[in-house]
């Protein structure tokens, strides 16, 4: 079965780009350049599977790449300053995640606040207590259990960290979940008409709660995935990841309108963005124009997608 044409359009994109830099750099088409591609985007991947499954009710999630950094910050900074087991301070870290996804979904359930002042809001503050928590220093000298992730093993000739293949695993997860079962239907529905859903029976506030906190913990795995990558926990981290993952689920094809859109496009948004800022890189174009790129990325795929909602 062909995949959606949103998610083809997607994947012609993709190999538009990979052609294009193919042509710009001889390094470009080599197995150790496309595992660094996925090494550099394996943190926002993860995190784009959490803003994923928002977007798909409607929603959107601001704070994402903050409660990353929070999460990493204290995931760090138990196993370090206060002695903690690694796989103990890691479930502390993604508790704390879910925790700012609970808040989330609460305030957006509840009082009917709209998830961008939600989200925006909670951005915000969850910055500020990583600051304050962290005293604004990076956390070293951590335990090797919580840099696992970071640690590659051969393919061939070709490097590959586990953090790669984790979330090229959750990626799969989720797919079987959205398509395979009643909670990842009720999730579409939700999306698409959430009053008309209510009257089929569906508890669309437990619904959006639940997608909420299931978005925490994959900005959890994020954060442990994050640590592992860098070594160190980054007060500082994420702060562009929020754009990024929206970035590359809009690429990907899923409408901000909700209801529509796959995992399977979000992985390949991941890697258009991942594709995009390698290539630039090595052809020596200053990051600065790269972040440009990303943001006429964003512009162009949230167009499409208004004439898209538009027309349909």
């Amino acid at each position: 079965m062909l995949p959606p044409m949103n998610v083809l359009g997607s994947l012609a994109a993709l190999l538009a780009a990979c052609l294009f830099f193919a042509t710009q750099s001889d390094r470009f088409l080599s197995g150790q350049n496309f595992s660094l591609i996925l090494q550099q985007v394996m943190v926002v991947g993860v995190i784009a599977i959490g803003q994923t499954l928002i977007i798909l009710t409607a929603g959107i999630d601001l704070s994402c790449g903050m409660a990353m950094a929070l999460g990493s910050v204290v995931i760090t900074k138990l196993a370090v300053d206060h002695g903690m087991h690694p796989g103990l301070a890691v479930l502390c870290g993604v508790a704390v995640c879910v925790l700012i996804g609970y808040v989330n979904g609460a305030l957006v359930t509840a009082i009917k606040l709209p998830p961008f002042i939600v989200t925006l809001g909670t951005m915000n503050i969850v910055f500020a207590i990583t600051q304050i928590y962290s005293e604004a220093q990076t956390v070293t000298g951590l335990p090797e259990a919580l840099t696992f992730f970071g640690n590659t093993f051969r393919l061939g000739q070709t490097s590959i960290t586990y953090g790669t293949v984790l979330m090229l695993a959750l990626y799969v997860l989720t797919f079987l979940f959205l398509r395979e079962t009643a909670p990842g239907r009720h999730l579409y529905a939700v999306g698409n008409n959430p009053e008309a859903a209510r009257l089929t029976g569906i508890p669309t506030a437990r619904v959006l709660l639940t997608v909420y906190m299931v978005a925490g913990m994959f900005y959890g795995i994020a954060a442990l995935l994050s640590v592992a990558r860098m070594g160190v926990g980054d007060p500082n981290a994420g702060q562009t990841d929020n754009l990024d993952s929206i970035t590359a689920v809009v690429l990907g094809g899923t409408s901000l309108f909700g209801g529509r859109g796959s995992i399977a496009g979000t992985l390949v948004g991941v890697l258009i963005v991942g594709v995009f800022r390698n290539g630039l890189t090595l052809m020596g174009v200053p990051s600065v124009v790269q972040i440009l790129v990303t943001g006429v990325l964003v512009i162009l795929a949230v167009a499409t997608d208004q004439l898209a909602h538009k027309k349909g």
